[in-house]
């Protein structure tokens, strides 16, 4: 290794700027790694959370690393380390997340590149629901529910009315309805032609949901199976939303990654630990519905819910993309290791 070797920095800015702030990329490169990851060429280890405040603390408040290395053509490996703060935007006027993600070359694994998380973290797992939705929701779906008005379902919106120019109607809920009515107002002025209306409780949103999509920091279910319409695709994005009794009614259940998913005492770990939910009732990891080893919805009617932890070679796959555009623009800033 040389002695000018160095590292590429890209700030929030850099990355919107390479295509970063719009869906497509991550769609690209999500599917990607869900296809490496049913093909098994990858390596993910489970993601250990660091919580100062323990099992006083808000479940939000933590900071997670989250390393893996993706195969495929060019191979990568990296570490997304991200921190989150439930008040921070109340009490301090700043995102609840943030964090570094930083690749590496694994051929040497020496660091290549180091690059703000936000962005790509919130907008990935928009992907996920897009790439869900392609597979679960019922075709021409023309509404959606969100639970909470924050920057996370503002990405989760923006990518589906990107992706799915069918999409007429959203939901809004957020315990302060301001946010609802804010976002609601924001997404009316950038897209004139999807009505979007701040709903007046949780069960009025939902139950209007041809998809719903959550997107809060709960830690108590309030979503009871009784609010899901025939054939909805639940998103289930923040985890701790929907009752236990979802998942044992629901016609299929999909997860991202089964041993990631089934930990961490979220809905779906309590039930495994009671007795009540095991992979054997799983239908899917969601990359094995993308490359067609298990189908999506097959029925109008299916009522399915996708409960994805949120997978590192997501993350790794997204920076790698980004990474590439930035090197071929001769974008961000470099760093020397020296």
């Amino acid at each position: 290794m040389h002695r000018n070797q160095s590292i590429l920095y890209l700030s929030k800015e850099d990355i919107a700027k390479l295509g970063g702030a719009s869906s497509d990329l991550y769609v690209k490169a999500v599917g990607r790694a869900l296809e490496l990851h049913a093909r098994q060429d990858f390596v993910q280890p489970l993601k250990p959370y660091l919580r100062v405040e323990g099992k006083n603390g808000h479940i939000a408040d933590r900071i997670i690393a989250m390393p893996a290395y993706i195969g495929g053509e060019v191979p990568v490996s990296g570490l997304k380390w991200i921190g989150s703060k439930h008040d921070n935007p109340r009490i301090r006027g700043m995102e609840r997340a943030s964090g570094l993600i930083i690749l590496n070359d694994p051929e040497s694994n020496y660091p290549i590149a180091i690059m703000e998380a936000s962005l790509i973290s919130g907008m990935r797992t928009a992907a996920v629901s897009v790439i869900g939705a392609r597979y679960l929701a019922r075709k021409g779906f023309r509404s959606v529910a969100c639970m909470g008005c924050g920057i996370i379902a503002k990405m989760q919106l923006q990518s589906l009315i990107e992706q799915f120019p069918d999409i007429a109607f959203l939901h809004l809920f957020d315990l302060n309805h301001d946010a609802a009515a804010r976002l609601a107002q924001e997404l009316r002025e950038r897209y004139p032609h999807v009505k979007a209306i701040a709903a007046k409780d949780a069960e009025s949103a939902v139950r209007e949901g041809e998809m719903v999509v959550t997107c809060t920091v709960t830690d108590q279910p309030y979503i009871p199976f009784e609010w899901l319409q025939k054939g909805v695709f639940v998103s289930n994005i923040s985890i701790m939303d929907v009752h236990k009794e979802v998942f044992l009614q629901a016609d299929k259940v999909v997860v991202d990654d089964w041993d990631q998913s089934n930990r961490e005492k979220k809905v779906m770990n309590q039930l495994v630990l009671e007795g009540r939910f095991s992979r054997e009732q799983l239908h899917a990891e969601l990359g094995d519905i993308v490359i067609g080893n298990k189908p999506g919805r097959e029925s109008d009617d299916e009522i399915i819910i996708l409960n994805p932890m949120g997978m590192a070679v997501e993350d790794i796959a997204s920076a790698q993309e980004i990474y590439l555009k930035a090197v071929a623009a001769n974008a961000g800033t470099r760093l020397s290791l020296y």
